[in-house]
């Protein structure tokens, strides 16, 4: 196989885990204000992602530093075109994070409320964000022969890029719930159980939408395969939460993001950054990545990097693998995002 492409599906592979992954992260911190009646709950629901959330944002930097490496015209192209869509999801992400670590350094009541609605703003406009800009990605923008992007922000904003960020918004937000529903225990879990169905059913429909115009506008034979498949454990997921299969409904909602993101990318392949206004402007995956030698080395040091970085991320998973509740908050100091040990079990 050709290097390139190797390294195209490679950096999918990163972007399925970094969306599956802080995909509920973000949900979690979306169903802070639905599930939690007290700060006890806030605390309980904070907790459940303590261990992990920071783990899971480095899938991010190995995707964006895999890009730059790999393909660095696409990587230049993206970052200055969508310069202020990404400013403000790192502004987020670092609000959010910020927030994690700060909320119980008081004990007022007014000043966790404000670090908690940073933590809601900022699970959800990176939410919406992604989408859109991935929507955009697979459309295609306007670039000029050297392959920079000639749009302004609002040509970002269209409907299909608006309906992908809808899309992504509402599966991280179930994903979240459902999370929820495997890491809690009593009112908490009820009450993420019920969100999770109320919000999958409307989950559904969007992403239908969404990957049914992917698929007639863009899309391929690979990606329509891809895109059902998506829809069909989207369906389940739903199903198995509503017959309280937690577990079961987890597993095929962070399949279905999986196989949504790959969507995108088999909708994008052989190119990675289509131009709208004139096909000969496009990036390619032949025009857009790095030498063979540089390919070659960074597929070796992938080679030996990944499997330890998966194992590594499985132990994190199972040391804090037991579900946080009530009990274990009150009778311990408010870890924040680092929960102690019995708040973590």
């Amino acid at each position: 196989m050709d290097l390139g492409v190797l390294w195209f599906f490679i950096i999918a592979f990163f972007f399925v885990g970094y969306f599956v992954l802080d995909g509920f992260d973000f949900g979690v911190g979306m169903s802070l204000p639905f599930v939690s009646k007290d700060d006890t709950d806030r605390r309980v629901v904070i907790n459940t992602i303590g261990p992990v959330w920071d783990l899971n944002e480095t899938w991010l930097i190995v995707a964006g530093a895999s890009l730059f490496a790999a393909f660095p015209e696409w990587y230049a192209t993206l970052f200055s075109g969508f310069y202020l869509p990404l400013l403000i999801i790192l502004i987020a992400l670092i609000l959010r994070g910020v927030s994690f670590e700060y909320r119980h350094q008081r004990p007022e009541l007014a000043w966790k409320r404000r670090f908690d609605n940073m933590i809601v703003w900022g699970s959800a406009i990176p939410a919406l964000l992604w989408g859109v800009a991935f929507a955009n990605i697979v459309q295609g923008v306007p670039l000029d022969a050297g392959h920079n992007y000639t749009g302004t922000v609002f040509d970002l904003l269209n409907p299909y890029a608006l309906l992908g960020g809808v899309t992504t918004l509402l599966l991280f937000f179930t994903h979240g719930a459902l999370f929820l529903t495997l890491k809690t225990d009593g009112d908490i879990r009820d009450r993420s159980r019920a969100l999770a169905t109320r919000a999958g059913i409307l989950t559904i429909v969007v992403a239908a939408s969404f990957l049914t115009w992917t698929v007639l506008a863009y899309g391929t034979l690979p990606a329509f395969f891809l895109a059902a498949g998506a829809a069909v454990t989207l369906i389940a997921s739903v199903l198995a939460n509503a017959r309280k299969r937690e577990g079961l409904a987890f597993g095929l909602m962070a399949l279905t993001i999986g196989l949504a993101v790959m969507t995108l990318f088999a909708a994008l392949f052989p190119e990675v950054m289509p131009a709208s206004n004139d096909p000969a402007n496009s990036l390619t995956i032949a025009n857009a990545s790095s030498s063979p030698y540089t390919l070659q080395v960074m597929s070796w040091t992938a080679l030996f990097a990944l499997p330890l970085i998966l194992a590594y991320q499985g132990w994190t998973y199972w040391v804090f693998r037991k579900r946080v509740t009530r009990t274990h908050i009150d009778g311990g100091a408010d870890a924040g995002a680092q929960p102690v040990p019995d708040a973590a079990h």
